[in-house]
């Protein structure tokens, strides 16, 4: 029996056009005579759906469209899609009235429904809110082979391989009891740096365990701040890997199953990412290239500072968008440096973008003058800095309306944790690029790219043969200490650690929940540690004010997985009761 692994990309509430995707994949299948088509987890809506799922009529036109689409399919394929389907009996027996489902379609019908059994809650994920968990082992039959269905989380409550036991039930336990012969599990799985590594462990691990081949079918392409990698697989009984598809792009991939060995045939295998720089990479630029489809957009802007990271995000946005799609703005003032003015200018140079040189001295002097009383009695500070960056906000945004660009803002995860940031400056845009990477990850991104990762970018770029300098971002923007440049010989570690340091403590503040007395143990300094989380804390009102962020990490700035008040005092943290 063959089986095909259709990696979709959803537009989350496109109906009608993700039932037109999966027809594409069904009717791209035969030919290779597949019996059994799976999708992702909710793949005809796109996940996640969110507060669409209150409305009824959003619930009533998925079943028509998922009815209709399997009067559609070919008669003789059977195909898994992921959907949600009404809980009758919440009114009498209580709880949520809709279920995270899978239909099975086949010979012009829907032929049975499984529901998603473990609901998850943490970090980015919140089923609760709108599902019902399912209370059954889901499997069916097909030409003599009983296949165990289990969507994304079902697959996460293995007690062995996490040491604890996550839900009150494991639903391939309660598969292995029945006796099938293969799991498969649809998935809508987003990415985080490392996750595809501990995707496969536990599929290896569980495969390995119950002695059944698994199949991992995940979702594509990026929804808002997720970005969802593909990277579908199967292991068999064994636990050896025999297929994988591509990451961050569409995919169809065959797997055969031997009904006498009762287990997968080796298949084609995509390659793993050579570093973890690359694999960020691709999926920032994925990012960026489905915010801004999915949007409406089909141009950015951005200012370029001469500095790392608005030298990051606009190569990201070169190969996202195109070289032509992409204007770069100049807004030097009486305090910008002139080699940030040239190597924002050998970057664009390099990039191929076009350019605009907006010199905000005047602006300055306007602001000054109209401020001059208020501002009269004090020295030069805090706010005389964050002019400037508004007045480059104002810009950028003005640009932007006026030509139907999306601005992209610029700055890093590190500046974004401690607030070395400005509310309506630096801040502003349609999209935070890579405010959920380092400052050290984007040192290490553009050395990357710089070497390895040099000839994707030449080939989006399409200057291949023509293109002549020995790198993308250059030397001097790699070697200069970083500055903010409002006022005179500013860098920014007048103002904070360095790097290393700062995110070495971010790291064990938001990665690994550790207290003061935890991150000083490890050999921070105490004061400092206590400095970092004091300007934690106060910078949370400025990121609940940011762009949508591309999530990279496990424990990003966006809404739902930081969760954090404004209105507070840590002392618990700090003192590490």
């Amino acid at each position: 029996m063959k089986i095909a692994i259709a990696q979709l990309n959803p537009i989350i509430g496109d109906l009608s056009g993700n039932a037109q995707k999966i027809l594409a994949a069904a009717y791209s299948v035969p030919a290779k005579e597949a019996q059994l088509l799976l999708t992702p987890e909710l793949s005809l809506c796109g996940y996640p759906p969110k507060d669409l799922l209150l409305y009824p009529c959003f619930i009533r036109e998925m079943d028509l469209t998922l009815q209709q689409l399997a009067k559609d399919l070919p008669p003789d394929l059977k195909v898994l899609v992921g959907t949600v389907t009404a809980n009758l009996n919440a009114s009498v027996n209580g709880g949520k009235h809709l279920f995270n489902s899978v239909a099975l379609l086949g010979g012009n019908k829907v032929e049975n429904i499984f529901h998603k059994r473990l609901l998850p809650t943490y970090d980015v994920f919140d089923e609760r809110r709108y599902f019902e968990p399912g209370t059954e082992a889901n499997y069916f039959n097909l030409d003599g082979i009983h296949i165990g269905v289990t969507i994304c989380e079902d697959l996460w409550n293995d007690e062995e391989f996490f040491g604890k036991v996550n839900y009150r039930c494991c639903p391939i336990d309660d598969l292995s009891n029945i006796g099938v012969d293969l799991v498969v599990n649809l998935s809508a799985s987003p990415y985080i740096t490392g996750k595809q590594d501990l995707r496969e462990k536990i599929s290896q691990h569980v495969s390995r365990r119950f002695q059944k081949p698994i199949i991992y079918a995940n979702q594509v392409g990026s929804n808002d701040d997720l970005i969802f990698d593909g990277r579908s697989f199967a292991h068999n009984h064994q636990g050896e890997l025999v297929c994988r598809a591509q990451g961050f792009v569409a995919d169809l991939i065959m797997l055969e199953f031997d009904p006498i060995k009762r287990d997968f045939l080796p298949g084609s295998i995509a390659t793993k990412y050579e570093c973890v720089d690359e694999e960020r990479w691709h999926a920032l630029v994925l990012g960026v290239r489905e915010y801004a489809g999915k949007c409406g957009f089909t141009q950015a802007i951005l200012g370029l500072s001469g500095g790392i990271d608005s030298a990051l995000v606009a190569s990201i946005a070169t190969a996202a968008l195109g070289k032509e799609n992409v204007l770069g703005v100049l807004m030097p003032s009486p305090h910008s440096s002139q080699h940030s003015v040239t190597d924002a200018l050998e970057l664009s140079k390099n990039l191929g973008i076009k350019t605009q040189i907006f010199p905000i001295g005047e602006l300055m002097a306007s602001y000054a003058k109209t401020l001059g009383k208020l501002f009269s009695d004090g020295e030069f500070g805090h706010a005389e800095e964050n002019i400037q960056s508004r007045i480059r906000g104002n810009l950028l945004m003005a640009i932007a309306n006026k030509s139907g660009h999306l601005l992209l803002s610029t700055g890093n995860k590190s500046e974004m944790a401690v607030g070395y940031c400005t509310l309506y400056g630096d801040m502003s845009g349609g999209l935070a690029v890579i405010a959920d990477v380092p400052k050290t990850y984007v040192y290490s991104i553009c050395r990357w790219l710089n070497l390895q990762g040099r000839n994707l970018l030449i080939n989006s770029i399409g200057e291949k043969n023509n293109y002549t300098s020995e790198e993308i971002i250059p030397h001097h923007i790699l070697t200069k200490p970083p500055s903010a440049e409002l006022k005179p010989d500013q860098v920014d570690q007048d103002s904070l650690p360095e790097y290393e340091i700062l995110d070495d403590i971010l790291q064990r503040l938001f990665q690994d929940h550790q207290s003061v007395n935890q991150i000083v143990a490890a050999g921070h300094n105490e004061i400092l540690v206590d400095r970092v989380m004091q300007m934690v804390a106060r910078a949370e009102f400025k990121r609940r004010q940011a762009p949508p962020i591309l999530k990279i990490t496990d424990r990003a700035f966006d809404t739902t997985g930081w969760r954090m008040p404004i209105a507070s005092n840590w002392s618990a943290i700090k003192k590490g009761y």
